[in-house]
């Protein structure tokens, strides 16, 4: 103690010395002419509130009071107050003060580092008690790699680094407003609509879609794209292959399936083209089947095509050269009804295949796998994610007490996990990949859409959605859209249990897609071939009550649906000429 006494005494009257020094040094420089500082009494200059406050101190007394405090000043300019061309003992001071890499735990002094390790288990609300503890924890509170780790945590601006930003913290809360302004906008309907049609393709056959760029096929054999991403939607043609013997009209287009990368369309005459979204509009790959094609499927990701006619699978995939070459060849016993590549699958793609009442998971190193088999009880839909499969099962009926029921198989072990559902409508829809985890949602003939957990294998919730049947249905984690075959698309809160909103269009709703900002449908026509629309009318399109539609929704934008730009004035005028039949605000063109 006595020891500590005296050092405390000696850097008092080192102290002592340098602010005297420091006074007579600024008393020297008032008296010089156009030097010093505002003086309080005429001739006599005053000192800076510091040294007043410093002087106070090192007396033993308390600190003078003051009527206002005076302007933050940095640290170097402080030093530079002290006095001296050197490295005087005021200014060392306050820059240790400043250095400090210590952070007090009550009783504890831990690094800034470890201090660090510990907030970043806290959430927003706990770092926001701390920063009221004291200024050293407000500091380490309002840290940017804590508030960067939240960010990402919840899903925000996951395709940035910590130092695109400034202020993390700040970052975060736009996000959330935005978020809120998003899921208000969904509630009310709230955003810009718009009808992605092309006339000249007469029926639409089949839409898909894949990060807001949607690709339609139509009865003409054209493919088109759209990207609704950008505010004038160009829609560019991807032109099929032909070959020496392909003149006359083309083939209707029977499936297209589009992702970040390829876009794939197959006809009736079972040709299946492949383009790349990155090099143009001819196609880089073209192969045939000898029937018609039955199903469909692209990966999500990479670049594997599957598809099944008559009783054949083929899988198609590039080599590590880019040459497209044959994966797999499978022989089913059945006619396929169903199609799903497996997502993120490492080595050789894998299949699943819905064929009547039995299920095969396609491998190449174990072809003809069978995941399920009931005699009697075919298979009516079937969706895929990374480990699990889930389809639909029509059962016998009430009177063997085999209602109808949604599977839910793991893919790795084959064993059945959960038999969901009790209900005597067959399930029609079912959507696995899209939904939260361990969340499933079904659409069924029973009008009814339901909502799985699948830890309880229980049904969250049923909305009675439509009169004819559900047909398409997606969810996440607050809403679910359905659409039907009446043609209508209803919006649900989840929680709430009560519909939103809803739109109508006169076909049924085939494709559903949504993310948080947007929200495709396509309204697809059964009959491909209306009255009065063959190829020997004078009309080369088709009434617009027979065409189908693709109903684009932008929540993000600001305005009322019925305050949307026109398509007329969305045009690109990429199109030479125009059609004489039902005009009426569809095409903007001068010279019909």
């Amino acid at each position: 103690m006595a020891g500590g006494s005296a050092e405390l005494e000696l850097f008092r009257r080192r102290w002592r010395e340098e602010l005297a020094g420091g006074g007579k040094r600024r008393r020297r420089e008032a008296a010089e002419p156009g030097g010093g500082e505002p003086t309080g009494e005429p001739g006599e200059p005053r000192e800076p509130g510091y040294l007043v406050l410093a002087r106070g101190l090192l007396d033993g007394g308390e600190a003078p009071a003051r009527r206002s405090p005076p302007p933050a000043r940095p640290a170097e300019e402080a030093a530079g107050d002290g006095g001296g061309d050197g490295d005087d003992l005021l200014g060392q001071l306050i820059r240790d003060l400043n250095e400090i890499n210590e952070v007090p735990f009550f009783d504890v002094q831990l690094p800034y580092e470890l201090a660090l390790k510990i907030f970043q288990y806290l959430g927003k609300a706990e770092l926001g008690r701390c920063a009221q503890v004291s200024r050293t924890w407000k500091v380490l509170a309002e840290d940017e790699v804590l508030w960067y780790r939240l960010c990402q945590q919840e899903g925000y601006l996951l395709d940035t680094s910590i130092s695109d930003r400034s202020c993390w913290k700040l970052a975060l809360k736009d996000c959330r407003a935005k978020e809120r302004t998003l899921r208000t906008n969904w509630k009310n309907r709230i955003g810009a609509v718009s009808q992605l049609q092309y006339e000249l393709g007469k029926v639409l056959c089949d839409v898909h879609s894949s990060d807001g760029v949607v690709i339609a096929g139509y009865t003409s054999g054209e493919v088109r794209l759209w990207d609704t991403r950008t505010w004038d939607y160009t829609a560019p043609i991807l032109e099929p292959m032909h070959g020496p013997g392909d003149a006359g009209p083309q083939p209707h287009v029977s499936f297209v399936r589009i992702n970040s990368s390829l876009a794939v369309a197959a006809y009736e005459d079972g040709t299946v083209s492949v383009w790349s979204l990155m090099i143009g509009r001819e196609p880089i790959h073209r192969y045939q089947h000898n029937q018609r094609i039955q199903a469909l499927a692209l990966g999500s990701e990479g670049a594997t095509v599957a598809t099944a006619s008559g009783f054949e699978v083929k899988v198609e995939s590039p080599d590590d050269k880019g040459f497209w070459q044959t994966t797999g060849t499978f022989e089913i016993q059945k006619l396929v009804n169903f199609l799903n590549l497996v997502p993120d699958v490492l080595g050789s793609p894998v299949a699943v295949a819905a064929a009547e009442d039995i299920v095969y998971v396609l491998k190449g190193e174990d072809p003809g796998k069978i995941l399920h088999s009931v005699y009697g009880q075919p298979v009516t839909c079937l969706d895929v994610s990374a480990y699990e499969a889930a389809f639909g099962v029509k059962g016998f009926g009430w009177l063997l007490n085999e209602p109808n029921q949604v599977l839910l198989y793991n893919l790795e072990t084959s064993q059945c996990l959960k038999k969901l559902g009790n209900s005597m409508g067959n399930f029609t829809c079912v959507n696995l990949q899209d939904s939260p985890p361990n969340m499933l949602v079904t659409g069924n003939k029973d009008r009814r859409v339901r909502v799985y957990d699948l830890r309880k294998s229980e049904s969250l919730c049923s909305f009675y959605a439509h009169r004819l049947g559900v047909s398409a249905v997606q969810m996440d984690d607050w809403k679910i859209v359905s659409g039907g075959e009446e043609g209508m698309v209803c919006v649900w809160d989840q929680r709430m249990g009560t519909k939103l909103w809803e739109t109508h269009a006169r076909h049924p709703v085939r494709y559903i897609w949504f993310n948080s900002h947007s929200l495709i449908t396509a309204n697809i026509p059964d009959e491909k071939t209306p009255r009065g629309a063959s190829i020997t009318d004078d009309d080369l399109t088709a009434h617009r009550k027979h065409r189908g539609i693709i109903y684009a929704y932008e929540f993000s934008v600001d305005q009322l649906a019925a305050e949307s730009v026109l398509p007329i004035c969305r045009s690109s005028y990429d199109e030479v000429t125009g059609y004489n039949y039902n005009i009426g605000l569809a095409v903007p063109y001068d010279n019909i």
